[in-house]
């Protein structure tokens, strides 16, 4: 394990768990705030600091184009959607823009069914992938980056998994967005917002499900989580709505904790940021997760427990449509 993650991870603080039906939230607690500031995408939005949109006129679904037009920096989210242009997609990878840039951004599409202009530029939708989702996006993206072939998803897989979450939540979206299961389901969502408050000084926090950990994420600093905060409980809160609770499975400070030390098992590896940092990944048997390093600062680690035959399954998934892309291609 790398000696900056080794010693964040040793410095956090756990909070009291917090409980809500079948999803129990740990807060995590940083020394401090560490590394540059940063606007979070809204803030930036709301600023009219940056403007993302379509690689050029005819569009590129896994690329887009973002210009940050100011002094800040500005803190892009792995897994944050974005709303408008031809189709909605969701952020790779984080990322953190440097003032004044202009950065080709790595995305995966999450409106199969739309590939028309809604709008020229892109705006935020207010909600981050599902943490499952989330999960195989990340080992995929693994597989593209030790192949060289950068930050890139397996769409099909993306596609499928939303459209197994639209399935689960009985939603029938006409362009097969991801964004109309999260609003069809905003009043049941906004329950578990509201159930778990951020508390003062947080960074981050780990959610179960079910008794078990599914999960972590955490930012260097205190006020850009703050802002997050909403989308990362919807993010988890939507598996917890679709899977069912069994009785008597408790949600313990030494799980967390367990989870937390099985980091430091996992493989990792590191490449240079789409922006400004590097980009760690991680990878064990049960455990999947990335980090942005950024001026020898933890900017972003966000974790994943994964079932060992999950990622047999996603990886002979990813490398069965690398196949067919490959035979359609020398076919043309």
């Amino acid at each position: 394990m790398e000696p900056i993650i080794n010693n964040y991870l040793e410095s956090l603080d756990l909070g009291s768990i917090q409980m809500f039906k079948n999803l129990a939230i740990v807060p995590l607690f940083a020394q401090a705030d560490s590394g540059p500031d940063y606007l979070t995408l809204q803030d930036a939005l709301d600023k009219k600091v940056i403007k993302i949109t379509e690689l050029d006129e005819s569009g590129s679904v896994p690329e887009l184009k973002v210009e940050n037009m100011g002094t800040e920096y500005v803190l892009l989210l792995d897994g944050e959607e974005l709303m408008g242009a031809k189709q909605n997609r969701v952020l790779n990878t984080t990322i953190l823009l440097k003032p004044d840039s202009e950065t080709v951004i790595p995305v995966s599409c999450t409106e199969q069914g739309r590939w028309a202009y809604s709008s020229r530029a892109f705006s935020s939708s207010g909600h981050i992938l599902s943490q499952q989702i989330r999960s195989s996006k990340a080992q995929s993206v693994h597989a593209s980056l030790r192949r060289e072939r950068g930050y890139h998803s397996d769409q099909g897989g993306v596609w499928n998994d939303i459209h197994k979450l639209s399935a689960d939540a009985e939603v029938a979206s006409p362009t097969g967005a991801m964004q109309d299961v999260y609003e069809s389901k905003s009043t049941v969502l906004a329950e578990y917002e509201k159930a778990f408050e951020y508390q003062p000084k947080q960074q981050g926090f780990l959610a179960m499900l079910n008794g078990e950990v599914v999960g972590f994420d955490i930012l260097s600093r205190a006020a850009a989580f703050q802002k997050l905060y909403s989308k990362l409980i919807k993010s988890y809160a939507m598996d917890a709505m679709l899977q069912k609770s069994p009785e008597n499975v408790p949600a313990t400070l030494e799980k967390a904790q367990a989870f937390l030390k099985g980091i430091t098992e996992c493989t990792v590896q590191h490449y240079p940021s789409v922006g400004y940092g590097e980009d760690y990944r991680f990878e064990g048997s049960k455990m999947v997760g990335s980090g942005l390093v950024v001026e020898e600062a933890v900017i972003h680690l966000a974790f994943f427990q994964i079932a060992e035959n999950e990622t047999s399954k996603n990886m002979a998934s990813y490398r069965q449509r690398l196949a067919f892309r490959r035979a359609r291609s020398e076919s043309e």
